[in-house]
């Protein structure tokens, strides 16, 4: 990988896990210390991330961690739900047994992370690992869906979403629930009941909305 795409990826990682509180100043000047690159190439990247919306620009105030706004996690609550809902759907009518061990692989991983964070009652230094993990999960559930483009929608409303969630200071309350809720998921998926997965991507994200609306 090449020395300017693994900045971006690192800066990527860093926005959606909240190592950036939400309004702060991205200067390149200062991010080149850490990065042991140009100025110019960092401002490459964040241009780049701001196509992403995970970076604010403005010509006058330069780069920017997006700020904090419960109207925007609430609309891409909404996006993610119809989403994962329609991947889901496709996937389940698509996809093979290959699939189904992915997806149950996936989500072994993922279990066992977020059981670990429950025992533990700490984020400190697994927050990356549960991201990626979650990730991984939420993209093989709809990774048979035979549609690259919804894959890659989802996937940039997934990072812009979690980058809203990561200024939730509530978050490690949730995880005892996410633990069952993306057991309830898996289980739908594996037994091709598209009515139930509906249901249980619904009851995963609700929280995440301004008002539970009915799925």
């Amino acid at each position: 990988m090449r020395k300017d795409s693994k900045i971006v990826e690192d800066l990527r990682i860093r926005l959606i896990n909240g190592h950036f509180p939400p309004g702060q100043r991205l200067q390149p000047e200062k991010l080149r210390a850490h990065y042991g690159s140009s100025a110019s190439t960092l401002r490459e990247s964040l241009f780049r991330l701001s196509t992403e919306r995970l970076v604010d620009f403005h010509e006058q105030r330069g780069f920017r961690a997006p700020a904090s706004s419960p109207q925007l996690h609430h609309e891409l609550t909404l996006m993610r739900i119809m989403l994962e809902n329609e991947g889901a759907r496709l996937s389940i009518r698509h996809g093979g047994v290959e699939w189904e061990a992915r997806l149950s692989a996936a989500h072994h991983k993922l279990s066992h992370i977020e059981s670990r964070i429950r025992r533990e009652a700490t984020l400190v230094n697994m927050i990356d690992l549960w991201t990626a993990a979650e990730v991984e999960f939420h993209q093989t559930l709809i990774e048979a869906s035979r549609s690259d483009t919804l894959r890659r929608t989802h996937l940039m409303i997934f990072n812009q979403f979690r980058q809203q969630l990561f200024t939730n200071s509530e978050m490690l309350n949730y995880i005892p629930e996410n633990v069952n809720q993306h057991k309830a998921i898996l289980d739908a998926a594996l037994d091709r009941d598209e009515v139930r997965v509906a249901q249980a991507i619904y009851d995963h994200l609700k929280r995440n909305l301004l008002q539970h609306e009915p799925a």
